[in-house]
């Protein structure tokens, strides 16, 4: 729908009988995390760098709340008080769409600032510009592990979607629930049936 690349889903993969954030939260890296920490989270999962590289351009759509990167606009630190890796028009655009961030928790920004509906490469090309929203995209870029992805990303969308889609199928098969530790759910959003 959004102009994606194709990969195979398998059918059949068991959900959790629970669905807590904080089960959640500590298993993906946050918008500050170092490169440091989250090459080790995916290591630790058997993914490499490249393949973390790839499945982060699904940044490519969808949006992130002001609060995960208002601290990049207003407070970075005490001579500096805007990110400088932030192109200074994009950097002022945020800050008008964040500034009432604090009061307004749902104020949110695109990831992708120049095509956030169309799944392309584009986001890649935006990281070296300076127009990438989190820090942790940013990063990427500044990352002799991770630049030479993003370059490649940047410059050969065929590359990005054919390496996208093989690590969402690999992703698609970690952590699989067997037996009675999941269900396969005839809802994805809802538990087939609620047990108290």
């Amino acid at each position: 729908m959004v102009g994606g690349p194709f990969y195979t889903v398998k059918l059949g993969r068991k959900d959790s009988l629970e669905s807590k954030i904080s089960a959640v939260e500590s298993n993906i890296p946050r918008a500050n995390s170092s490169m440091d920490e989250i090459i080790k989270m995916f290591e630790s999962r058997k993914f490499t760098v490249q393949e973390m590289v790839a499945l982060t351009g699904a940044h490519t759509i969808g949006f992130s709340h002001c609060k995960e990167f208002a601290y990049r606009l207003y407070k970075y630190d005490k001579s500096t008080p805007t990110d400088p890796a932030y192109n200074p028009k994009y950097a002022a655009a945020l800050k008008q769409v964040c500034g009432n961030y604090s009061k307004d928790e749902a104020m949110s920004a695109f990831n992708d600032v120049m095509t956030p509906s169309k799944f392309d490469n584009i986001y890649y090309k935006n990281l070296q510009r300076g127009l990438g929203l989190l820090e942790s995209d940013n990063a990427l870029v500044k990352d002799p592990r991770t630049k030479p992805f993003v370059e490649l990303y940047a410059s050969n969308q065929d590359a990005f979607f054919r390496d996208f889609g093989r690590a969402m199928e690999k992703l698609s098969t970690y952590g699989i629930k067997t037996g009675r530790k999941g269900e396969v759910r005839h809802k994805c959003d809802a538990f087939n049936s609620i047990q108290t």
